[in-house]
């Protein structure tokens, strides 16, 4: 392998002796952002003359702050880690090409992860029972049962695929188990005799991958296709990115948690424009920002925009190290090789050049809340008294939403009023807080004060505590908070993504009947991240992203159209006022709880044996073969991707006389495309299954079905909030077929469309594709027969999955829009002058069905000329398939 700057060099820690590639070797480097230097060091140790060469270093180094993104590099994670919703497919598609191989006459043994792949099982458990000492363990039985066939297929590919490993169920949340315990900061690897040490990176099937940022750890989230390609050794090709510095300066107030810190910081990034770009955090405030807090901020990288948002390595970060439970050898490694490598930082660090730089003095920060239906939308908790009825009538007046007045429901024998603004859910959920000690204690605290005034949550409020990792259970019942937790209904219902990813599981039947009866808009208020329409749950309309102290404190209020400043959460037995001020717990109690409860021996017990699983794990009988047998399943099935795959590469064609299957708005997110919630009986989706012999009760959820293609071709499209303006006057998967004039489900129309050999486009506004970092958004449009989409702008990761399955992203030029454009999605379409991919812009003729006919031009949104291989070879996995089988 080269060695162009003679980088190579070796570093000595504790009588080891590690090879390294120092950053010193490279002329400039000293003033790249700690980002860059882990991309630089990346490309120092893959120098191989072809995919990474002198020039790609050289121009790494002379990095331009102000300059757009315009050098390509080829960027290769230490490894990849993923979740069980998209690590399912991710499986699937790995068994497909195994049997892909076969069929090309090659050797399907030689479809192995190339990197370490770790996959935790933690999206599969749903929110059924709750309230009670019974509900982890319930919710966990259910899970296991309804399971069962995916847990079997992935242990499956735990025996069949090497360096894969699956971190089983009711274990803990991906997130929190990559920051406490999977990652390693610095990576120690053994190589031709030596022993590497090198920064660790990885890329998730999860969007919040970034959460990892927050140790130092440069990793961010991917689609299942391209973490797929990483894992069977293809670079990440990325443009190297602008890189946004953040300032922070000051100390957060009494009172004021790091979830209010992160809200403030999402509001401030999103309003000044961060998609496709580096975030990194620096300033005075930094040494003393605890982990918990760097971890929150970092979780909220995909809800601020970024690619990732970065903390460095620094004392903390060591003392987190040791916190958690790692080796010490490991800690010296981290040290020694932070140090060496001129990144660990200190207080006199010289400041790096960015793009751009932002600044927020963290006393300014005050309460808040997000929402209704974003994250980026926060509201000053003094503001919310005022700002809930105004956003009750916006939403009224945008759904035509009568006003049908409060409903009467019998709970627990007692009669209680639910109306507009009523909290139905409230969840401690895993992910973005429960990592953070600083506020799950004070969530405790608080509960304890109330418990001690006989205080109890509102009778109609569905609470739960998702605690993220044993870790979290152990230091809260050390510290006393588990038992007044309960007696607030926020027992344990499992360690794994809940609400947040709507696995919030049903309403308790009375409270569903009264929001059905009067067409309540209902509240939900969670310490998650995603508050988007129709993702929460399917009844409530209006999400609020809080703290879990925040969250305790309206479930006893019951309400979210109060001022918790001003008029009491509640009264007392003594029918006293009880006011947010009378339970919030001081910044010393907090401390002094974190102090004597949150101890290394938390996480050493809980990660002890972390790969083995309970009982019921050990007892799957999983096969051991080199291929899988796909047996009859509507969970597991076969893709069709590869049928009737030859080692033909084929060209980039236009789109010739193709009918839009959907005209959509501004923010759809890949929940609107792809949704994770529950199957709907009368939906295409729910009727398959009912023809296969399911029953509803077992539909489970469709993101645990993305095994599945038949079962996620049906989903596509299908969120019951998705408005298509193809269909006026319609909510959810509804579109007309045309020339008929038909009103049909998306699903039917698309394969309506197919039968007559027409192809489909979708067009979108801004921001097309946000939100969580799903495959199944870009799978299940291709199997629909969308052969491209045109819209304002899209997220990151979805514009490069659209490209890694073939679908054509185009982006309307500056200025120009479907409306100022005057296309009502009536048309039809032809999209000219692809030139094999060549092409930056092409043209699209719209020709309405009275003759006339309208021509503009779209930008080519295929980015890189790796991404043009992907493309012509019909998709990344086809690519990587016939160059493992040549």
């Amino acid at each position: 392998m080269p060695n162009s700057f003679e980088a190579k060099s070796s570093l000595s820690v504790a009588g080891s002796e590690f090879e390294i590639y120092r950053l010193d070797a490279v002329p400039g480097s000293a003033r790249l952002p700690y980002s860059l230097k882990i991309l630089l060091e990346n490309l120092l140790r893959y120098e191989d003359g072809a995919t990474v060469t002198r020039d790609d270093i050289a121009a790494l180094a002379a990095w331009d702050p102000a300059a757009e993104p315009c050098r390509e590099i080829q960027f290769r994670p230490a490894r990849v880690l993923m979740q069980d919703f998209t690590g399912v497919p991710a499986v699937v598609d790995l068994a497909a090409m195994r049997d892909a191989m076969h069929d090309l006459g090659g050797d399907p043994a030689r479809i192995n992860p190339l990197q370490p792949v770790e996959l935790v099982i933690d999206h599969s458990v749903q929110v059924d029972y709750f309230g009670s000492d019974i509900a982890f363990a319930k919710n966990a039985e259910v899970e296991f049962a309804r399971n069962q066939e995916r847990y079997k297929f992935l242990k499956w590919g735990q025996n069949a695929l090497e360096g894969f490993k699956v971190v089983p169920p009711d274990t803990g949340i991906v997130h929190q188990v990559n920051v406490e315990y999977l990652a390693r900061v610095v990576f120690p690897k053994p190589l031709d005799g030596v022993t590497q040490a090198y920064f660790d990176t990885c890329v998730g099937t999860d969007s919040h991958t970034t959460m990892v940022n927050g140790i130092g750890v440069l990793g961010w989230g991917v689609g299942g296709i391209e973490a797929e390609a990483s894992m069977l050794g293809q670079p990440v090709s990325m443009l190297v990115p602008q890189v946004v510095g953040f300032r922070l300066t000051g100390k957060l107030a009494p009172g004021v948690t790091a979830t209010d810190l992160v809200l403030t910081i999402v509001e401030r990034l999103r309003r000044h424009g961060v998609v496709g770009k580096f975030v990194e955090f620096y300033g005075p405030a930094i040494g003393a920002l605890p982990m918990g807090e760097r971890a929150t901020i970092a979780n909220m990288g995909p809800e601020y925009g970024a690619t990732c948002g970065l903390f460095p390595i620094d004392q903390m970060t060591l003392d987190y190290l040791r916190l958690t439970g790692r080796p010490e050898e490991q800690i010296a490694l981290v040290e020694a090789y932070a140090k060496a490598q001129g990144v660990f930082h200190t207080a006199d660090a010289a400041e790096a050049d960015y793009s751009e730089t932002l600044e927020l003095d963290l006393g300014e920060v005050v309460p808040s809340l997000a929402g209704p239906k974003r994250p980026q939308d926060r509201v000053p908790l003094t503001e919310m008294a005022e700002h809930f009825p105004r956003a009750l009538a916006a939403l009224k007046r945008e759904r035509n939403i009568p006003d049908g007045g409060p409903a009467k429901a019998i709970i627990d024998g007692r009669e209680v009023e639910i109306g507009d603004g009523s909290i139905v859910i409230a969840a401690i959920t895993s992910c973005t807080n429960t990592s953070n000690p600083s506020v799950m204690i004070a969530a405790g605290l608080l509960a304890k004060k109330a418990t001690a005034r006989g205080l109890r949550s509102a009778p109609w409020v569905k609470t739960s505590l998702g605690p993220g990792s044993m870790a979290v259970t152990r230091y809260l019942e050390r510290a006393g908070l588990i038992e007044p937790l309960k007696q607030l209904g926020f027992h344990n219902v499992g360690y794994g993504c809940t609400v947040c990813i709507g696995n919030s599981g049903p309403l308790p039947e009375p409270v569903s009947q009264a929001i059905a009866e009067k067409d309540l808009c209902a509240v939900s208020i969670l310490s998650g991240n995603r508050n988007f329409e129709g993702r929460v749950h399917a009844e409530v309309r209006m999400n609020y992203l809080a703290s879990p102290p925040l969250v305790v404190a309206y479930a006893l209020a019951g309400r979210i159209d109060i001022d918790p400043y001003e008029d009491p959460l509640t009264t007392d037995a003594k029918g006293e006022p009880v006011y947010l001020r009378d339970l919030w717990p001081s910044e010393d109690e907090v401390n002094r709880a974190i102090a004597e409860n949150v101890t290394a021996a938390e996480f050493t017990e809980t990660y002890a044996d972390v790969f083995a699983g309970d009982e019921r794990w050990q007892a799957l009988d999983a096969p051991h073969s080199r291929t899988y047998d796909w047996p009859e399943s509507t969970y597991i099935r076969k893709p069709p991707y590869f049928d009737g795959m030859t080692l033909d590469v084929g060209t980039i064609a236009d789109i010739a006389g193709a009918r839009c299957l959907a005209r959509l708005g501004d923010s759809i997110t890949t929940d609107h495309i792809s949704p994770a919630g529950a199957i709907k009986a009368t939906t295409p989706a729910g009727q398959y299954l009912i023809e296969h012999g399911v029953a509803q009760k077992d539909f489970n959820s469709l993101g645990s079905r993305r095994g599945n293609h038949e079962v996620m071709m049906r989903g596509t499209f299908a969120n019951i909030r998705l408005r298509n303006l193809m269909a006026p006057g319609t909510e959810g998967g509804i579109t007309r077929h045309l020339p008929s004039d038909e009103q049909m489900s998306i699903f039917d129309a698309a394969m309506r469309y197919q039968a007559e050999g027409v192809p489909a486009i979708v067009i979108a506004g801004k921001e097309y594709g946000s939100g969580s970092s799903r495959d199944w958004a870009a799978k299940g449009p291709r199997l629909l027969g969308v052969r491209a989409v045109i819209a304002e702008s899209y997220e990151r990761i979805h514009r490069t999955n659209l490209v890694c399955m073939g679908v054509l992203p185009l982006q309307f030029l500056p200025g120009e829009t479907a409306e100022g454009l005057g296309l009502t999605g009536e048309e039809v379409f032809d999209i000219v002058g692809l030139d094999d991919g060549r092409a930056k812009a092409v043209e699209v003729r719209a020709q309405a069905g009275d003759g006339a006919v309208k021509t503009f031009r779209a930008k080519v949104r295929i980015d890189t000329p790796n991404e043009v291989d992907y493309f012509r070879h019909g998709g990344i996995l086809h690519f990587v398939l016939r160059k493992l089988a040549a």
